[in-house]
Order: C-alpha cells, then structure tokens, then sequence
C-alpha cells in the first residue's frame, strides 16, 4: 500500500486531528465490527488493504458461526447495532485514516475522519452514540493522545447521561440476533419468500458469481449462487481446499469486481432455486444488476440451466444482451471467441409488414411496404411434431413419425399442429407486424437457409403467445450456439409455466385427432351427406385454406369439419397460370388471371368467410355457390367490377345478376382489365318493317351441329358426340391406352369414391376409358364413362387412378333431352318409343339443334336425320310413340304448333299409343272430381 503522508495537523491546531501516526486515505471495503475496519486505497486492482482497529475503544463481540475458527459464540448485546451502525455510515466511503503499531502487538489501530482530516472524526462518533465502550485504563504517554482519551471519555459520559445506545434503558435480549446458520431445507425457504425480494446483507464474497448473505429481518445465513451467470472460480483439490498452485484467469478480477460493489452493501435478493445445499437468486441493487455488469466486462459466462429458474425474465434478456457485448469486444474470458453466427448486416435487415398467410405454425408469409413477399420462420420455437409411433433400436425406445401416405396431411393429422395454425391465423392475417432479425439458420438436409424473426404484434412476441398456449416448444442450444431468439430466456420461462399449468401439448390427456373429411378427394358425399344441408343453410361459415385461381378456391368449413372445393358462382375467371408439376408441363396464364388470382388471394387466403353453396359442378367434385368477405362484399360482384371476371349465363336466374350485371357495366365502362380494349356496340335504328322482319328471324335459331349419339338413356335423354373432335378424342384416347399399357395400375392402390373422376377398364374390350363414378357399394362401382355416355358397375380391381395429364380436357359425350316430346306412362308403350328412337340416332351421324337451354337442366335438342332431313322427334309423335310437350316459349310457338299437329294427326289414326283413344283425357278436370 502507498505510504504517501498527508499534511500532518499541528499540535496548536484542530486538537481532534493532531499530528500523530501516518495518515491516509483510502476507501473503506470492510466493516468487521463496531470498532475494526479494512480500508483499502483506493486505486488499484485489486489494492492492498489495511486493517485498522479504532483506539482506545472496544466494541460488543459478533458472534462466530461454527466451523470459523472455533465453536459457535452468540452475539453480545448491541454488537450487530454497533457493527451496522458503523457500516452504514463508512461502507464504500474515501476515508482519512491514520495508523501505528504498538509494540507486541499484531493490530494496527488508530482514527478515522470521513473525507479529509477536517471531517467527522468516526471513533468519537461512535462513542456519542453509546455503540462502543472507552477503555479508560488506556495510559498514552503522548500529550496529544491523553487529549485524545480525555475527550472519549467525556463523550462517553454524555453518552451514559443521555441514555445512548448501550446505556440505555432498553433490554440487552433485545439486542441479541438469532442467526440461522444452517439450514436444513432450503426449499423450504425458497417457498416461504415465494420470489419476493427479501432484504440482505452480503457479508462475503467467495467468487465473482457466489457470496454469503445475512437475510433480515430473520438473520437466515446463505450461500448464494448468482441465477443466469457463472464466474472463474478457485480450482479445489482433493481434499476440497483452494489450490493455490493452479493459477485460474480472472479469478481475482472477478472477485474485486463485486467485492467493491457489493461486499456489505445492503441489497435485495430474490430466491430462485437450492442447488444441493446453496441457494440460486438474484441479486438486486439499486445501482444496476451485478450479473450483468459482470457478463458486460466479460467476466462471467451465462449458464443455461441457471437461467431458466429466473424469475425476471427482463433480467434474463439483459445477461444475454450483456454477455453479446463483451463476446464483439472480446473482453476476457471472451478474448479467443469466434461467433458461429452469420453478421446480419444488409438491407431490411427488421421490418415491418401484413401477414398474409401462416404456414403450419412455425412461418408466415408477409408482405412489405413494396408488395414483396418474404417468409418469416419464427425463432428458436418448435411445431408439434407426430411422436405417435414408437420403436425400439438397440434397446432404447426411438420415437419415429408414422409413414406418410400419398393423401398425408400434417396440419390435420398431426396434434395441435391445426390449433397452431389457427391461433395464428386469428391473430395475424391481415395484421401488421414487426420482425427483427436474430439469427439465419444455413442450409441442411436439403432443406434452405431460414431467416429466423421475432415477430411482434402490438409490442407482444407472437412465439411466446403460442408457448404459453402449448402451442410450440423452445429448442434446446449448446452453451456456444449463439444461434437465438433475442427473448430466448423469456421463451424459456413462458415454456415452464405452460408445462407447470399442463397447456396444450403439455397436457397429460391425450389429444383426439382433428378428423377431416376431405371432400377435394371422397367427391361421392358431397351430394348425399353434405349438399342438403348447405343449400337448406342462408350462410354457412368457412375458411379459405387454398386460393387456387381467381374463381376456385378450397374452403374448410369447421361445422361439418370438411374440406372442400369451392367455385365461385355466377362469373368465368380467367385462368392463372399453373407451374410444372408431376409431369404435367407448365401453363401459362391467360390475360388477367394472374390478376384475378392474386385480388382474390389478398382478400380471402387464409380468412373467415361467409358461403352459400348452391350446387355441385357437372361432375359432383366441387361444390358452387356465393362467398362473402367479413364487410359482406360477394366476391363474385368484386372480381366482376375489378374486371377480373365477366358474367356467366348461369347467372340470370340468380338474385345477384342485376348486381353482377351492373358491376360488368361499370367495368366496361372503365376499362377495367379485360375490358381494356372493349368497344361498345352501337345499335342502329332501322324501319319498322325490317325491325319486324330482324325480330322475326331472330325468333328462333337453326344451327345444326353434326354429332354421333352415343347412348340413350331410359327418360330419353341421349348423348352425343361432335363429330368435330372426333379425331382429337381418338388421338387422347390412344394417348391413354399407351399410358396404361405401359404403366398398369397396382390393383387395390385407388379407392373409388362417389364424384371422382377416375379411370375405368371396360368390360367389353378391357381398354381403360375415363370415367365418373357416380355410386359406391361393397367392392363395386356404379360408373359413366364421360366420353361415350354409357354405365356400367365395375368392380374395384378395374378402377385406377386417372393420370393428371387427362384431367384437364373436358369430356366428348354431352348429354341432351329430346326436345318438345314426352314419354308415355305405360311402360311397354316407353320401351318401345326408347326402341323405335334407338333405331333411329344411336350411333348414327345425325343433325342437331339446341333449341333452349333450361337453368339447371339438361340443354333441349331437336334431331334431324341428314339423308332425309326429316325432325326426328317430330316423326316420332307423329308415330304414336310419344307425346308432344306443350310449352309456352314464344320462339317454339311454331314448332310446337307443328308437333300438336303430328300428335292430332296420330290420335286421329288410331296409331300406337292412341289405339284405344285419347289417354290424355284421364288428366282432365271432370276425372278430377
């Protein structure tokens, strides 16, 4: 230590600082009792120090735990105020201090003045307040300290007058504490302050991350390892005693680092956790937390296991955040240190952005300011994963995810993950956040790079909102992976507390699997099971899982727990483009369906929707009807006023085609999209008369198509082929029996189900054909071959897949009703009109036209035979073979005047089913009565 004097007092000066033994200034480190202390200088690291007992004073004993020297004493009476006293008013202070050393005597003793040697002179202090007693049998020969004693004890004299400290009137018990040692359960004592802080006392400092306290008011002694953090401690050998001979870095630093801090400061300690017999807590001072002082000068390093029992979790985001700063600077313990993580130093490195979509619980799509999209992965949290299937290897239990088949579908068969992604859904789509970068995770196992965010919405962290639910796990990290979520601790903590309350998948009862009906692939109940209920229904409630073009989307409706594809009615969408998938070559969009896939995504990807489904497509696969967004817009009207859709004929016998309607007008209008180039169409005025003659003409049309009927079913409906894509049909239909040919099917890999659109081997040939099945029972199905019109029940092991290549054209065979006849009620006067038909059109080039086209019902055609010209159907009313239907039409009036005719002309001869007279008068009113 430095033996610097300074300026000594004369004796005819200030008699309390005379000029005696050195003086010097130091700060005091260490109150040992009401009359020793240990200053030490202060600069210097660490410093020497000195011990100074006051002269001419004793102070009351502390009492002496066992094991420290000697068996354990009791403290006399007012030893704790005395000591407390003292360092309450010198601890950590700059302090004169002036020192000799009698001979025969191992102490040091002498005065201390609080700031310079003009301040408060500490020893006669303590005697004014009655905390220590004058040893007046003291007989210094020195003039000046005669002066010294005489005036402590004239001080201690007052004090006795007064009724001070010791000399007062108050019990001496009183004054004794009952220290706790040892403790026996330290658990206990965690328990019984229940992370409160608790006053205390440090009265020892063993290293940087380990001290003992005095806890208050109840005098608990404890050993205290710091939560979250651990210093360089002394190598021990094997006896368990310091060894001195290995050198430890930092060791000493460490130490004086908190000593000087915190050595006999009173302090609040928050009790976290026992390790075996010593305590974990937290160390609070008024100042700033220790812990992380220490990790910020790279003094200590954060420890995993400790931290998770912090019950501050801001305090456990500072020990990160401080032990980063030392790892950059490479402070210390740090000096070596290279960082495995990658420096994030680019552009939009934090952003903010609208999600709009959510993956399966663990990444989000969101896009930016710009319309970019990027997809976020959230950091250090886990999905659910399938730990269904357990096997064993070697001995020990291997928990393996079930195989995946070919219609695997993690977010439903997989507990909670479907929870998970409808937490977020609910709490993110549509919303803006703001993701902060903390780490990217670099490529493996095929899978690419992911950029790791916390993402935040009104300042709460979305991943600790879904650990707190059990929604997600926190991934575990080596002690060097800096590869973390900046709240790492705080998600830690959030884990524990949903493990503890049994959230989610922490629960002890198992989850019942989400069963999902999935329509997109069983089409056969969507019309029996599910289609009248929904019709019956003004709204059913839906969300869109998949926007697959601007009219086509797949909705999952919660109530009925399905899935399904639905079509928007009412509009016709342009196509989107469509990637390469499966072998099936790429598709390039058409105008604007790109477009109108991407308004539609924005607007209903991933959201709750209102549905009113109408009915199905022709082949039972999809369901078709009217979807609403939450501000109840029908997304139909959107597309169409956006001019990204125009009205479909199915439309007019809607309530929503005035509506629809109206929106094309304004669009074409505008020159919205496909209506950019639209040029409307200026109606002249003409004469009357060639108005009436227009009218006349226009009243009905004859384009007849030449077609091939290719069935005839029993209520005289018929389908037909155009006899214009016959070489087109040939070309797909060799196409597909070369495809099977060369790739037969594995029997028993499909199962048929009602709507599908599949593939059929026909009986008659064994050539495989597309076909829809429309009926399932026991191991057969009921099909119709698409392409040609005609039934048949065909057992399972003859149904295959349909490559997805021959999907996508639309079948040949096109059914129609013969139009303006009916058939008779008799049943061997039907089969005979069906057999007199068949023999005239099936499979027969015939001529044909489309007369009307009912809403929701077959097309009505008139057939002609080419050689002769002759109106099929006419000829046979005029056969007596079927009835002629009256309809009131204004374009038909004519024909139906002519098939009247044929009827009247056949009844009046007798013929067929007029043989016995008019069968029509059974339906008049007097057989009513």
């Amino acid at each position: 230590m430095s033996t610097s004097n300074t300026a000594a007092a004369t004796a005819s000066g200030n008699k309390e600082n005379p000029p005696a033994a050195s003086k010097l200034k130091g700060i005091v480190k260490q109150v040992l009792s009401g009359d020793t202390v240990v200053i030490r200088a202060p600069k210097g690291s660490p410093p020497p120090e000195k011990q100074i007992t006051f002269s001419y004073v004793l102070a009351p004993k502390l009492a002496r735990r066992p094991g420290a020297g000697g068996d354990e004493t009791k403290d006399e009476p007012w030893a704790w105020d005395s000591r407390e006293f003292l360092r309450e008013k010198l601890i950590g202070q700059e302090v004169t201090f002036s020192y000799e050393k009698p001979p025969n005597s191992n102490r040091e003793y002498g005065f201390v003045w609080c700031g310079d040697e003009t301040g408060e002179n500490v020893v006669q202090t303590m005697v004014k307040e009655g905390l220590v007693t004058v040893r007046r049998e003291s007989r210094p020969s020195e003039p000046y300290k005669q002066e010294e004693l005489q005036k402590l004890i004239e001080l201690e004299d007052q004090a006795k007058h007064v009724g001070r400290g010791k000399w007062s009137n108050v019990n001496a018990s009183e004054k004794i504490r009952e220290i706790k040692w040892t403790q026996e359960n330290p658990a206990h004592i965690v328990t019984l302050y229940n992370g409160e802080p608790v006053r205390a006392i440090i009265e020892h400092v063993r290293d940087g991350s380990t001290v003992r306290a005095f806890l208050l008011p109840d005098f608990y002694y404890i050993t205290l390892m710091i939560s979250g953090i651990r210093c360089p401690g002394v190598k021990l050998d094997q006896e368990g005693k310091p060894d001195l001979s290995v050198k430890v870095p930092f060791v000493d630093e460490a130490r004086y680092f908190v000593e000087a801090r915190l050595l006999q400061r009173e302090v609040k300690i928050r009790l976290e956790s026992v390790n075996n017999a010593n305590f974990i807590g937290t160390i609070l001072h008024p100042r700033g937390n220790i812990a992380e002082s220490l990790l910020r000068e790279g003094l200590a390093k954060c420890v995993e296991w400790s931290m998770a029992v912090m019950k501050d979790l801001s305090c456990a985001e500072k020990l990160r955040a401080a032990e980063r700063i030392a790892k950059e600077k490479r402070l210390r313990l740090w000096q070596d240190f290279k960082s495995n993580a990658q420096h994030l130093n680019y552009k939009e490195k934090d952003f903010t952005g609208t999600v709009v979509e959510v993956f399966n619980g663990d990444a989000i799509n969101v896009k930016l300011p710009n319309g970019l999209i990027k997809k976020v992965f959230f950091s250090s949290i886990r999905i659910p994963r399938d730990t269904r299937s357990v096997v064993v290897a070697d001995g020990e239990e291997v928990v393996k995810a079930p195989p995946r088949g070919k219609n695997y579908r993690p977010l439903y068969e997989i507990p909670f993950m479907f929870e998970a992604r409808e937490f977020l859904r609910k709490k993110l789509v549509g919303k803006k956040v703001q993701c902060v970068l903390d780490y990217i995770s670099p490529a493996r196992d095929n899978f690419p790079e992911k950029y790791c965010y916390t993402v935040l919405i009104g300042g709460q962290n979305v991943a600790e909102a879904m650990v707190a639910k059990g929604l997600a796990s926190v991934v575990r990290y080596r002690q060097d992976d800096d590869q973390r979520s900046s709240c790492y601790e705080q998600l830690h903590a959030t884990e524990k507390q949903a493990i503890t309350g049994q959230k989610g998948m922490h629960a002890k009862k198992e989850n019942t699997l989400l069963r999902v009906n999935d329509l997109t692939l069983d089409h056969s109940r969507i019309k029996v099971q599910y289609l009248p209920s929904w019709q019956r229904a003004l709204r059913t409630e839906g969300i869109v899982e998949f926007v697959a073009s601007g009219s086509r989307l797949r909705l999952y409706i919660p109530k009925d727990s399905c899935l399904v594809t639905f079509l928007l009615a009412g509009i016709s969408c342009p196509r989107s483009s469509r990637p390469a998938l499966n072998g099936v070559p790429a598709q390039e969009a058409e105008p604007y369906g790109d477009e109108a896939l991407t308004f539609t995504r924005d607007r209903v990807l991933q959201r709750d929707v209102s549905v009113h489904i109408d009915t199905t497509d022709k082949n039972g696969t999809s369901v078709i009807g009217w979807l609403w967004l939450d501000n109840n817009v029908n997304l139909s009207v959107a597309l169409v006023e956006e001019g990204l859709a125009e009205v479909h004929f199915s439309a007019e016998k809607s309530e929503y085609y005035r509506m629809l309607k109206n929106a094309e007008d304004r669009a074409k209008a505008a020159k919205k999209n496909i209506w950019a180039n639209y040029v409307e169409q200026v109606v002249e005025e003409k004469p009357v008369a060639e108005e009436a003659e227009d009218k006349v003409v226009s009243e009905r049309k004859v384009q007849l198509e030449d077609v091939i009927v290719t069935e005839i079913t029993e209520n005289l409906s018929f389908f037909a082929q155009s006899c214009a894509s016959g070489a087109k049909l040939d070309a797909l239909m060799a196409k597909l029996h070369a495809d099977f040919q060369t790739n037969p099917p594995i029997v028993g890999t499909y199962t048929p189900k009602r709507g599908d659109l599949c593939a059929a081997q026909f009986s008659a040939d064994n050539q495989w054909y597309r076909a829809k099945i429309e009926r399932v029972q026991g191991n057969n199905a009921t099909v119709l071959y698409v392409d040609y019109g005609n039934r048949e029940v065909v057992p399972f092991n003859r149904l295959a897949a349909l490559p997805s290549a021959f999907s996508s054209e639309k079948p040949f065979a096109t059914e129609y009703a013969l139009a303006l006849v009916q058939l008779p009620q008799d049943n061997e006067d039907k089969e005979e009109a069906l057999r007199a038909f068949a023999e005239d059109v099936l499979n027969r080039k015939v001529q044909l036209n489309i007369e009307l086209k009912p809403f929701n019902s077959l097309p009505l055609a008139t057939v002609y035979d080419p050689s002769t010209n002759v109106d099929i159907g006419k000829q046979l009313v005029a056969d007596g073979l079927v009835l002629a239907e009256k309809r009131g039409e204004r374009k038909l009036r004519e024909l139906v005047d002519q098939y009247l005719a044929a009827q009247q002309a056949a009844l009046a001869a007798h013929l067929a089913i007029w043989k016995y007279g008019d069968i029509t008068q059974d339906d008049a009113p007097e057989f009513s009565r």
